[in-house]
Formats: structure tokens, sequence, C-alpha cells
């Protein structure tokens, strides 16, 4: 599938509504997006200010966008990201090269920026494997960090990419056993 990212403008609001509100995210915090709600976000530049882009992802289908990135954090040297994939195309790879474009964009765009941050929930087996498989690596563990709509708290896990693996194509493990060294 020929994939695009196209970015999203304040006049996309309405079709950020109709995105938001049109299916279900089971792994955010709110799974489903009541259009009141989005209406408030996009009137609060949640998508769009001074430290947040975002980009439709655009490919083969009918017109409507595939899914959304949205960066935040760009005024500081570790963005994160909030990825979205309409769930008639999840288990397709457009994570993946979502994730793939972003991290590049970031790098290549910023070169202030040392490294990229991305967490999801625990269970989220599917982004947990596309994190590995574009270079990220688990960092932390938040043991019931992840609270949902319904009140079940769930884990969260955290990963990254540094600049210099990236370039380098290549991943560099956290010191897991670093508590050794610090005690007296």
């Amino acid at each position: 599938m020929d994939l695009t990212y196209r970015r999203y403008a304040d006049a996309d609001a309405d079709d950020l509504v109709a995105f938001l509100t049109g299916d279900t995210w089971p792994f955010h915090g709110s799974p489903v997006v009541g259009a009141e709600q989005a209406r408030q976000w996009a009137a609060e530049g949640r998508f769009d200010d001074a430290e947040t882009k975002s980009f439709w992802i655009d490919g083969d289908g009918d017109g409507e966008p595939l899914g959304l990135v949205r960066l935040m954090d760009l005024g500081d040297s570790t963005p994160v990201f909030d990825l979205r994939i309409r769930s008639r195309y999840r288990e397709r790879g457009i994570g993946g090269h979502a994730l793939t474009w972003l991290t590049e964009h970031l790098f290549t765009a910023l070169p202030r920026i040392r490294r990229i941050e991305g967490t999801t929930r625990r269970d989220n087996a599917a982004m947990r494997r596309t994190f590995r498989r574009c270079g990220y690596v688990q960092e932390v563990h938040y043991r019931e960090g992840w609270p949902s709509a319904d009140g079940t708290v769930h884990d969260a896990v955290g990963y990254a990419i540094l600049r210099r693996d990236w370039a380098a194509g290549t991943t560099t493990a956290p010191a897991w056993d670093d508590e050794r060294t610090t005690e007296g």
C-alpha cells in the first residue's frame, strides 16, 4: 500500500471530528470520543499548535484518511507521538510504516532532538511488536499506569529510539542492572 502523510490544518476540524468519532480507539484513554470532546480538542489546538503537529495518513483507500499521527512536545529534545489507525486498516503494516515515517521525519526536520518516545498499554501486542520492528527499545514499565474510561487500570510500557541508534541502524539496550552500581 502506498502511503502519504498530509499535514493537518485547522480547516480540517470537521474531518478530525468525523475521524475521532467514527471509530473506536481501544488502546487510548477514551476508546470512544464524542463529537463535543473532539471539537473542543480541535479548538484548543490539541492537534496543531507551536508544540504539536499532526499528519493524516492517506493511502489507496476511498479518499478518507487511514489514520492520524500526532507529534507532540516538538520544542523538547524528546518528542512523543500519538498514532491512530482506523480499525478496518489495522494489522496491515500501516502502523509500522507510520512509525518509520515519523521517526525519519522528526530526526530529519529537528536536528536538536536526541530521542523519540512512545507509550502504549502493556496488552497492545500489535503496537509493541511495531515498536520493536522499527528499532525502538522498551525502557519503562509503569505498573497500573494507564487508567481506562471504565475504571480499569492497565500497565503501560514506554519505548524510545535514540538518534544515534537510528542513524547507525542499531539498538542500545538500557542498563537494567544499574542499581548494583549505585548501591553503597
